[in-house]
């Protein structure tokens, strides 16, 4: 429990810290593919592809089965159907083990197969994207008592338009938004997207 409690708050106060220099508004989007997962099944995401269908959200966070992570993702999953009414796709992108992933996008209380999330376990795309990244916390576990060991991004969200270029960005960092308003945000700015 004081585990817990400790990684919550250490999470907490490394993501108040002053801002960085993630893509804004007007940027191209760096394209990326990486392994996925959706429903427990694995796969190959591909922004590319999905620019093609429409808008994309991309938001990386720090880890799934953690507090604020397991809000936003289950926010995603219950406001699924009003982003796919406006075209828009939902990717979530974390350094967790594609393993991790297949129990995290199965899970009822969290993903519950309605959205895939992704695995940037070097950080790579992250970087690409300015996400601000912290290294692992040692013996770290997750609301199972699972160890985490891996690192964390920063909250941050990017609306991705259809000509690959970014519309939206947002951090708890920058912005001192909640897991459930980076959602409602996100949702915001991509039915404005099809209002045009």
């Amino acid at each position: 429990m004081k585990k817990n409690l400790f990684l919550s708050l250490a999470i907490s106060a490394a993501l108040c810290t002053p801002a960085f220099a993630a893509l804004k508004p007007g940027d191209r989007a760096p394209q990326f593919s990486l392994p996925a997962s959706l429903a427990g099944k694995q796969f190959r995401f591909s922004l590319r592809a999905a620019l093609k269908k429409g808008p994309a959200v991309v938001y990386f966070y720090p880890s799934a089965f953690t507090g604020g992570c397991d809000l936003e993702a289950h926010t995603f999953s219950h406001d699924k159907d009003q982003f796919t009414a406006a075209g828009a796709s939902i990717i979530g992108v974390s350094e967790d083990s594609i393993a991790r992933l297949n129990q995290f996008s199965a899970d009822p209380k969290y993903c519950a197969g309605r959205f895939p999330v992704a695995s940037d376990p070097s950080g790579n795309i992250g970087a690409l994207y300015g996400v601000k990244t912290f290294p692992a916390m040692p013996g770290a576990k997750d609301v199972r008592g699972a160890v985490i060991g891996h690192g964390f991004f920063a909250r941050t969200t990017f609306v991705i338009a259809k000509d690959g270029k970014i519309v939206a960005e947002f951090s708890s960092r920058a912005d001192h938004l909640t897991p459930p308003e980076h959602v409602q945000k996100a949702l915001a700015v991509v039915q404005r997207l099809a209002r045009k």
